[in-house]
């Protein structure tokens, strides 16, 4: 059984929230969710993508979501703990 860290640093952070934010932009429909209600195209996500603000949003998005939260920590082999954590880091709460 793997431990579940205490504390993420903000590299790891920031890596984890890219990674949502790819697994939100691969499926077409919650991406679209994710849009409407940021406001924000494609084209506007990408450039924000390096911005701690920008990636807090795509985390609690993905916070927002229970079944959506668990999908991704399938497909990364993550414990949600971690989303926690790294919104945290980012995030400041």
């Amino acid at each position: 059984m793997v431990k579940t860290p205490n504390r993420l640093d903000a590299e790891r952070a920031a890596t984890l929230a890219l990674e949502a934010l790819a697994f939100l932009a691969a499926e077409q429909d919650v991406f679209q969710r994710f849009a409407d209600l940021t406001g924000l195209d494609p084209a506007s996500a990408r450039a924000r993508a390096g911005e701690p603000e920008f990636l807090v949003s795509v985390l609690d998005f993905l916070l927002s979501d229970e079944a959506l939260l668990l999908d991704f920590c399938q497909g990364t082999s993550g414990d949600p703990r971690l989303v926690h954590l790294a919104r945290h880091a980012l995030g400041g709460r």
